[in-house]
């Protein structure tokens, strides 16, 4: 195990800083390799080996927040919204939460650190919806089996709207199956 008495030496903020630092460092990894497979083969073999990797990653990332800020799997929306402000993705975009009702929450990036850095270079979106249907589907699925994800708008979708992503989570009454987490005719490959 690393020595974790040189991190409690360090005072809050600069804790806070490594945290934030880490996570820049999650983006510019998973951006990287995604260009080395785009570079290597071609967008949508790079899609297609996202996608598999999105599905598996997002469910550790989902336990690991679950088992480290004490939520517990089933909690419904308030589990997934509490959830939700842990992941690395919160550590640099700017995301807002909104209960919509007692059985529905709306999620929406309203600032994306890497389409915005897109948008600055004056290039085209990075088409990330294929890749942002499972990974929130898995994620609240990891949460709370019962949670049935929907997407609202995602690049390539058209951009005339104040945030870059949006889903819609909405609580069922009984557990979903896993066979229909995803939309009907969409591919985990």
């Amino acid at each position: 195990m690393p020595d974790r008495e040189i991190l409690r030496k360090l005072d809050k903020e600069t804790l806070i800083d490594l945290l934030e630092d880490s996570a820049k460092n999650w983006l510019a990894h998973d951006g990287l390799w995604f260009q080395a497979v785009e570079n290597e083969y071609d967008i949508s073999s790079a899609i297609k080996m996202d996608k598999i990797a999105w599905r598996y990653f997002t469910q550790v990332e989902a336990k690991r927040i679950m088992r480290r800020v004490g939520v517990e799997q089933g909690g419904g929306l308030d589990a997934l919204e509490k959830a939700l402000q842990f992941r690395l993705y919160a550590r640099l975009n700017e995301q807002a939460l909104h209960r919509l009702d007692e059985t529905t929450l709306r999620y929406e990036m309203t600032d994306c650190r890497v389409q915005s850095a897109r948008k600055r270079k004056k290039m085209n979106l990075f088409p990330c919806k294929p890749v942002g249907i499972i990974e929130y589907a898995y994620f609240a699925y990891t949460i709370d089996p019962r949670i049935r994800t929907s997407i609202i708008a995602c690049p390539p979708d058209e951009h005339d709207r104040d945030f870059y992503c949006a889903w819609l989570f909405k609580l069922e009454d009984e557990p979903i199956v896993e066979d229909q987490l995803l939309p009907p005719g969409f591919s985990l490959e």
